[in-house]
Order: C-alpha cells, then sequence, then structure tokens
C-alpha cells in the first residue's frame, strides 16, 4: 500500500516537472496535457454513480432512486432535480419539495425512496453532487418509467348477424401504461390470430388486432355463434369484461316474399271493398226530406198567403207597386 502511494506521487511530481519544462520550451499553448490528466484523476475521485438508470415499477408501489457518491469523505452538497416538461426540484436544501412532498425521503446519504408512486412520477430524474472543497460538480440521471394495470375494458359484441354478413367486435383501455394488448375468448377459449391454426375455427373467417382490439368477421356463419369476451393485458397485470353472446341467424327470403304477397293481397280487397261501397251509396250523404229555399222579395213588395191551405207559392199582393 505504501509502495502504491508512493508510486503516485511520483507520478504527479513527474507530471508538474513536465508542465515545467512545456512551459519553458514551447509556450503555454502545449502544457495542456498532464493538466487533463491531473483533472480526470480528481474527477474519478468524485465521480457519482447509480445502481440502476432504468428504473421500472407499478403503481402504488414504492421505489428507491439510488445515487452512489464514491467520495464520500469530501464534504458535497446534494440536489435531486425531475426532468419532464420542465425542470422541478425534488430534493433541495436538505428537504423534499414539489409533489413529492410527504411521499418521498432521502434514503441514506444521497439516494431518494418514493413511497406510493403515481403515473405522474414517470420522468428523468438527476442527482446532482457539488464537492465543496474542490467546486466539482458531478452528477447521474435514473429514468423512472411507472407502470399502470388496465382497468376493464368496454367492450362491443353485437347481439344478432345475419348469416353471411359482416361483424365487428371492439374491445378498448385507456388508463393501462404501457398501452395494453388485447385477447379474445369465445366460449372461455382463447381466440387465435389465425383462424387457420385451431381446428375449431378452422372454418371462420375473421381478423384481430391485438393493438386496437378489434375482432372483425367479414363473414359470418353459424360456427361463430357464442359467448365473446375480450381482455386487456400489459406487464402491470390484466382486466377483462363481461361475456356477451352473439348469434347468427338465416335470412328466410321465401318466407320474405310470402309476407310482401300477403300485404299486397291485402290492400287489394280493401280496395275493392271499399269501390263497392261507394257504388251502393254507403258513403253518399242523405237530403232532407223538407227543403225549403225561400224566394227573393223584391224591393217594396209584401207577398202574403192567400189562407192556410193554399198551395205553396200562391201568393197575392198585399199592397200594389209601379213597375
Amino acid at each position: 500500500m505504501a509502495g502504491g502511494v508512493s508510486l503516485l506521487r511520483l507520478l504527479v511530481l513527474y507530471f508538474v516537472l513536465a508542465e515545467s519544462v512545456l512551459r519553458r520550451n514551447v509556450g503555454q499553448e502545449r502544457w495542456h496535457l498532464p493538466l487533463t490528466c491531473c483533472s480526470g484523476y480528481q474527477a474519478w475521485a468524485q465521480r457519482v454513480t447509480t445502481e440502476n438508470s432504468n428504473l421500472v415499477v407499478n403503481e402504488f408501489d414504492s421505489i428507491v432512486l439510488s445515487c452512489i457518491i464514491h467520495s464520500s469523505q469530501l464534504k458535497h452538497r446534494i440536489e435531486w432535480k425531475k426532468l419532464n416538461a420542465g425542470t422541478d426540484f425534488v430534493y433541495f436544501n436538505k428537504h423534499i419539495t414539489g409533489d413529492l412532498i410527504n411521499r418521498a425521503e432521502l434514503q441514506g446519504d444521497s439516494s431518494i425512496k418514493i413511497f406510493n408512486v403515481t403515473r405522474k412520477d414517470t420522468a428523468v430524474y438527476r442527482c446532482e453532487v457539488v464537492f465543496v472543497e474542490t467546486g466539482h460538480l458531478d452528477e447521474v440521471s435514473v429514468n423512472l418509467t411507472v407502470q399502470v394495470k388496465p382497468v376493464t375494458p368496454k367492450c362491443s359484441v353485437p347481439k344478432s348477424v345475419p348469416v353471411g354478413k359482416a361483424a365487428i367486435l371492439t374491445c378498448h383501455e385507456h388508463e393501462g401504461y404501457p398501452p395494453p394488448t388485447y385477447i379474445w375468448y369465445k366460449n372461455g377459449v382463447v381466440v387465435p390470430p389465425d383462424p387457420k391454426s385451431d381446428p375449431k375455427f378452422f372454418n371462420s373467417s375473421y381478423k384481430i388486432n391485438d393493438n386496437t382490439g378489434t375482432l372483425h368477421f367479414s363473414v359470418t356463419s353459424k360456427l361463430d355463434i357464442g359467448e365473446y369476451h375480450c381482455m386487456a393485458i400489459n406487464r402491470a397485470g390484466q382486466a377483462k369484461c363481461e361475456p356477451q353472446r352473439m348469434e347468427v341467424y338465416d335470412i328466410n327470403i321465401a318466407a320474405i316474399i310470402g309476407g310482401i304477397l300477403i300485404v299486397v293481397l291485402v290492400l287489394l280487397i280493401i280496395s275493392i271493398v271499399i269501390r263497392l261501397a261507394y257504388k251502393r251509396g254507403y258513403f253518399t250523404k242523405k237530403q232532407p226530406a223538407n227543403r225549403y229555399q225561400a224566394s227573393c222579395k223584391a224591393d217594396s213588395v209584401d207577398y202574403v198567403r192567400s189562407g192556410p191551405l193554399d198551395a205553396e207559392g200562391d201568393f197575392r199582393h198585399k199592397s200594389s207597386f209601379i213597375i
């Protein structure tokens, strides 16, 4: 050990002597090499590292952001910063700050432990160490990714589809991180990506998009009848929706044509009955038995009946008039 220290001192002395020689012989522009070596030795002595620069944790768990100082015997100042949309202090002036207040603590001399992490904690965190005696600054960054378990996805399954028609089943979930992939089940059995790979689905015609959660039947058949449900999966967990039944029914062309003919026949019979009723006078208005229309009287003429038994329209002049 003593021999190693002596050797180190000799090396430092060599660099100092080399520096003085270079200054005298070749000027100030050429003496940067020995200083660079000495500075590199000093930086190595004050290096800051981390145990893991890429951390992945599930939401609501705890995690430690490690910051290891290899020259802890020197007096130093520590700061933690969160680099996301901007730069925010996490640990400053020996106190936890920002949105980690009451959720984090300094662990050891320079590491930070976060309790109950949330998806908002996903960011790059930087540990900065300033060595007070030398003024040297060293730093290390830790990338934290918070995974979020999917919630129950929203599934849409058509209740009934005609034979030979297309059918689209959808499944969506927007909370999980990283974004989940989707698996469809029919009657509790996984629907394979390729129907030709499984004898149970060999005669089906469909395509699955496991990124969007879409199960698309281009042509449905009776073999596609069943209960379907979807599961959203990522590295944090999984969630599924309740099974929903899809029926596939035949279209009876003969029954449809027969129904149309019956409706046309009924309408024809009704129209014939109405025409006959008009011809027989069932829809004509009856005239009143004693219809009387009074005649117009000329000016200055007063008509009176000659007697109670006079015929209708038999009048005599009550007064004369001049033509």
